[in-house]
């Protein structure tokens, strides 16, 4: 057999959620990350943002999915140099639905942001 696609890495769980990850980011990169401080981190995270649009526009799905792991990162970054734990915010936000309307399934104006 001749694959491309790389073997399972045993030592990598296949899902990660949203604690468990801001948790991997900050064990990797925290001493860093507070001597960089939000704003420098901030500017990396608009950096991959700015990749993230770019690989957008193109047809490199492998691209555009590291592009959008970037990002998640460089969020999880930020959040970890602010002392924000990203699974309280997601869930104190949007835990019980729409911010704007409420509901699970958002009945807000498209012309207004939810």
């Amino acid at each position: 057999m001749n694959s491309t696609a790389p073997l399972p890495d045993e030592n990598r769980p296949a899902e990660i959620g949203i604690t468990d990850f801001q948790q991997l980011i900050r064990k990797m990169y925290y001493e860093k990350d507070v001597a960089r401080g939000v704003s420098g981190t901030f500017m990396w995270f608009m950096e991959e943002v700015g990749e993230l649009a770019s690989a957008l526009r193109s047809d490199d799905r492998e691209n555009l999915a590291e592009e959008f792991a970037d990002v998640l990162a460089w969020l999880f970054t930020i959040a970890n140099v602010a002392d924000i734990d990203l699974s309280e915010a997601v869930a104190a936000k949007y835990g019980t639905g729409c911010p704007g309307c409420q509901k699970f399934q958002c009945s807000c104006p498209d012309a207004e942001k939810p």
